[in-house]
C-alpha cells in the first residue's frame, strides 16, 4: 500500500453553491400532460436530481407562493412570499427532499423577490448559481424580476442565473431568458413534467460544475530522503510556492512510470490577467537523489481566469539497461525513482497553497510491443449523426463520457473550464474540432479568448489551439481542419516530440475553455458549442505484457478506490463504471432538451517542455 503522511490536508471537491427556486403559485396545480399536476411533475424533478447530486455539493430550495392564496385582498402578502426551505450548505438529501414534498401550490408568482431571496441566502463571495423553475410571468413586479438578474450582475456578484420555463407563454419565455442572460446563465424550455424531469438534472449540473480535486491524501516531502512512497492510483496534495515537493515511486525492471501534477487556479481579478502567469516543473531523480535531467515545465496565462495546468512525465529509464560501467547509474533499469514538483513561477497575488491532484501510472514490461509505431495523424471525417446533448465535467476526474464518433453539444459559461473524455483503444486514432456558436452579442467589445485542449491518459498535453471569438461563430482549428492523434501504438514511444506521447491506449481528454470577455465589463450571454468527434480505425491487440495481457489494464490504478480526503466516496463524485459521476449521467441520460446558453471560460495555455 502507498506510505501516506499522517497529517494529510482535508481537501475537498469543491462545487459552486446552488439555490433551487421553485414556482408554487396557484397556477401550478394545473393538470400536466404527461400526469398529474404541474406540481406533482416539478417535485419528481427535484427529487430526482436530489438523489443524482454530488453527497458534497451545495444546494439549497426555496419557493414562492406558498404561504397565502391568489386573492386580490391577499395580493399584497402573496408578493412578498418568498421561504427558504433549505439553506445551500453541504446536500442533506433527506431533508431537501422532505421540504420539496411539503410544498403546497396556491398563491401568488413574485419572481424578482424570490431571486433576490435567493441571492441573500447564498454566501456573499465566490462563484454561486440559481436555478430557477417557473410556469408563468411574474405577477407582483416591481421589483423586474430581469431588473433584479441585472441589478445583482452589476454589483460584481458572481452569481449565475439558470431558468426553466415549464410550460410557458410567449411572454414569460422572453423574461425568463432575459433573467438568464443577464447573469450569463442559460434558458431552457420544458414543455410538460416528462421534459422537466430531464432538463433540470442537465441545467442543475451545469450549475454546480467546477474543478474538482480529488485523491487519496498524500504529504509530499522537502527532499527525496522522506518522500512517501506511492503505488499507481491518485493522490491530493497542497503545493505551496517555489518549494519542491518530492514523492517516491518503485518501478521494476523493464516497465515505464508516469507522473503528473495538476492544480486549479481560483478565479480572481482580471485587471493584470495578462501577467498572471504559473508554471509547474517536474522532475526525476534516481536512488540517491541521483538527478536523471528529465524535466517537464509547463506554463499557463491568464491563470485568473480559472486554468486547470497540469505537468506531466513519462518515465522510460526503468525499461532501459544499465550503462554497467560502474554500477552506478541509478536511472537506469528497476528501482526507487522520486518525482519532484514545484509551482516554479508564481503570479502577482497568486494564493499562497494549492490543491494539487498527482497522477502516478507503472506501465509493466512487454513482451512483444506489437505492431511498428505510427507517426501520422488520422484524418478527420465529419460525423454526419444525430446531434446528442451532453453536460461536460468540471475537471478530469468527472470528464463526461463521448460514446466515440459523433457530434455533442453543451453549453458553457464564463470561467468554465470543461472537459469531455473519449475510449481509445490501440490501434485507433481520435480526430476532433469544436464548433463555437453565435452568442447574443456580438462585435469587438465582446472579444475574448478560446481553446480547446487535447490530453492522453496521464494528461499530458498532446495538441492544442486558440483564437480570438467575437460572438459569431468560429471553429477550432480552423479550415476544417482537426485536432488528431496519430494510431496509438506502444513503440511510438520510439519516436520524436509528440508522438512518443500517444502510446498508452485508453481514455483521451478533451478540454473546452473560453475566457470572460477583454473589454466589456458588464455580463455577456452563454455560448453553445458543438464537439465533432471521430474515432478512427480498428482497435489492435497491442502489446503482450509480461505478467499477462490484464497487467496493463491497472496502469494508472484505476481499480483502486480514489476519494478525497475526508469525504465518502459519493460525496467526492465517485464516478461510476462507466467514467461519469451520478449527477452528470442521469443529466445525460435525460437530456433531449438543449439549453441555448453558455459558457465563458479561461485562459490561453502555453506549453514548454524541456528535456
Amino acid at each position: 500500500m502507498p506510505a501516506l503522511a499522517q497529517q494529510s490536508p482535508q481537501a475537498r471537491t469543491e462545487y459552486a453553491p446552488t439555490m433551487l427556486v421553485l414556482d408554487a403559485s396557484g397556477s401550478m396545480l394545473a393538470a400536466d400532460p404527461s400526469g398529474g399536476t404541474k406540481m406533482d411533475a416539478a417535485k419528481n424533478a427535484v427529487r430526482n436530481f436530489v438523489t443524482a447530486a454530488p453527497g458534497n455539493a451545495k444546494v439549497g430550495l426555496s419557493a414562492y407562493g406558498t404561504g397565502t392564496g391568489n386573492s386580490d385582498a391577499e395580493k399584497a402578502a402573496g408578493c412578498q412570499d418568498v421561504q427558504i426551505l433549505h439553506p445551500a450548505e453541504t446536500i442533506d438529501k433527506p431533508g431537501l427532499t422532505a421540504a420539496t414534498d411539503q410544498i403546497v401550490p396556491r398563491g401568488y408568482t413574485p419572481i424578482g423577490a424570490s431571486l433576490r431571496a435567493a441571492a441573500a441566502a447564498l454566501p456573499q463571495e465566490g462563484p454561486r448559481s440559481i436555478v430557477l423553475v417557473s410556469d408563468g410571468l411574474d405577477t407582483c413586479a416591481p421589483p423586474d424580476p430581469c431588473d433584479v438578474a441585472r441589478e445583482l450582475s452589476a454589483q460584481g456578484n458572481e452569481i449565475v442565473m439558470h431558468a426553466i420555463g415549464f410550460g410557458v407563454d410567449d411572454a414569460s419565455r422572453a423574461q425568463l431568458t432575459c433573467i438568464a442572460q443577464s447573469t450569463g446563465g442559460t434558458y431552457t424550455d420544458a414543455a410538460d413534467g416528462a421534459a422537466l424531469e430531464q432538463v433540470l438534472p442537465r441545467v442543475s449540473a451545469v450549475a454546480l460544475r467546477s474543478y474538482a480535486p480529488v485523491g487519496l491524501p498524500i504529504t509530499g516531502a522537502s527532499g527525496y530522503r522522506e518522500a512517501p512512497v506511492a503505488e499507481p492510483g491518485q493522490y491530493l496534495d497542497v503545493i505551496g510556492q517555489k518549494k519542491p515537493q518530492y514523492y517516491a515511486v518503485d518501478v521494476p525492471d523493464g516497465a515505464n512510470a508516469y507522473f503528473s501534477g495538476t492544480v486549479s487556479f481560483p478565479r480572481g481579478d482580471r485587471t493584470n490577467a495578462s501577467t498572471s502567469n504559473n508554471r509547474l516543473d517536474l522532475q526525476v531523480y534516481g536512488a540517491e537523489g541521483q538527478d536523471c535531467h528529465s524535466r517537464e515545465s509547463e506554463l499557463a496565462t491568464r491563470s485568473v481566469d480559472g486554468v486547470a495546468l497540469t505537468v506531466s512525465s513519462a518515465w522510460r529509464g526503468a525499461a532501459e539497461a544499465d550503462s554497467g560501467n560502474t554500477g552506478t547509474d541509478n536511472c537506469r533499469g528497476g528501482g526507487h525513482y522520486y518525482f519532484a514538483l514545484e509551482w516554479a513561477h508564481v503570479s502577482d497575488g497568486a494564493p499562497g497553497q494549492l490543491p494539487i491532484e498527482l497522477n502516478i501510472g507503472v506501465e509493466p514490461a512487454v513482451t512483444d510491443p506489437g505492431p511498428a509505431a505510427d507517426p501520422q495523424p488520422v484524418e478527420f471525417s465529419a460525423p454526419t449523426t444525430p446531434v446528442v446533448p451532453v453536460v461536460g465535467g468540471g475537471s478530469f476526474n468527472v470528464a463526461t463520457d463521448l460514446p466515440g464518433a459523433g457530434r455533442y453539444t453543451d453549453t458553457v459559461q464564463r470561467g468554465e473550464f470543461v472537459f469531455y473524455r473519449v475510449k481509445v483503444d490501440w490501434g485507433q486514432g481520435l480526430a476532433y474540432r469544436v464548433r463555437f456558436g453565435s452568442s447574443a452579442e456580438e462585435g469587438s467589445e465582446y472579444t475574448s479568448n478560446i481553446a480547446t485542449t487535447l490530453y492522453n491518459p496521464y494528461r499530458a498535453e498532446l495538441e492544442s489551439d486558440t483564437t480570438s471569438y467575437a460572438g459569431t461563430e468560429r471553429v477550432l482549428p480552423a479550415n476544417d481542419a482537426a485536432l488528431a492523434t496519430v494510431p496509438i501504438r506502444y513503440l511510438n514511444r520510439e519516436e520524436r516530440g509528440k508522438v512518443a506521447d500517444q502510446a498508452v491506449a485508453g481514455w483521451h481528454y478533451i478540454a473546452v475553455k473560453l475566457s470572460p470577455t477583454i473589454h466589456s465589463t458588464r455580463t455577456v450571454a452563454p455560448v453553445p458549442i458543438e464537439l465533432e468527434v471521430a474515432v478512427t480505425g480498428a482497435p489492435e491487440p497491442g502489446p503482450q505484457y509480461a505478467q499477462g495481457d490484464a497487467a496493463g489494464e491497472g496502469t494508472f490504478g484505476e481499480k483502486a478506490k480514489q476519494v478525497a480526503a475526508g469525504d465518502s466516496a459519493e460525496q467526492a463524485g465517485e464516478t461510476s463504471d462507466s467514467g461519469i459521476s451520478p449527477l452528470v449521467w442521469v443529466a445525460v441520460a435525460g437530456a433531449v432538451v438543449v439549453a441555448v446558453a453558455a459558457f465563458a471560460g479561461a485562459l490561453l495555455l502555453a506549453r514548454r517542455r524541456r528535456h
